[in-house]
């Protein structure tokens, strides 16, 4: 470590290198086989200084995987939809390890569900900020649960249709259940 770097960026750089190497492991092991030990080591640092830094494995966990897009502060339902649709082309292509780790241990392991439960309701939450409706976080959940569904399907189920599709034909056939989502009085 280059000891001339100021203290802040140091820890910074830390911080990174920590959840770089926490993504990989929760990616190749899942939640339950990944150690504290395991991680300090892949980062070569002491095990206590990840503890410093996030406090329990959860959190690591739950930093490590969260890498939801930030959707504009108002936004009306067309780029609502806009936006959603633009984030296929990732989740049909090669997915972060920490949305793979997330994927992976979700369903298998009650620390990593409440992580994902977490990051999820927070997505749920800012769409449905900008979803003028009474039923606003209902029709959240369901594009994000549309979303989550697509995305499982395609990396872990490699379904043929959704694999052999193209993210843009897979875009097309979405947008209009997407937007009718959205869209108060649909």
């Amino acid at each position: 470590m280059d000891e001339r770097l100021p203290r802040a960026e140091r820890r910074r750089r830390t911080e990174a290198r920590i959840l770089d190497e926490a993504r990989r492991l929760f990616a190749e092991r899942g939640f339950e086989r990944t150690t504290i030990r395991a991680v300090a080591a892949a980062a070569e640092i002491d095990p206590a200084l990840v503890m410093q830094y996030f406090g329990s494995k959860q959190e690591l966990f739950s930093k490590a995987v969260n890498a939801t897009p930030v959707l504009p502060e108002h936004a009306e339902p067309d780029e609502i939809v806009e936006h959603v649709l633009a984030t296929i082309g990732l989740k049909m292509g090669e997915l972060p390890q920490g949305a793979l780790a997330m994927m992976r241990s979700m369903l298998t392991h009650p620390e990593a569900a409440v992580s994902t439960r977490e990051s999820l309701n927070g997505q749920i939450d800012r769409i449905a900020g900008l979803v003028k409706a009474e039923d606003a976080r209902l029709r959240a959940a369901l594009v994000t649960s549309i979303m989550l569904g697509v995305t499982v399907g395609h990396q872990l189920l490699e379904l043929d249709a959704l694999r052999e599709a193209e993210p843009e034909d897979i875009a097309r056939v979405l947008r209009p259940a997407l937007r009718a989502l959205t869209i108060t009085g649909q």
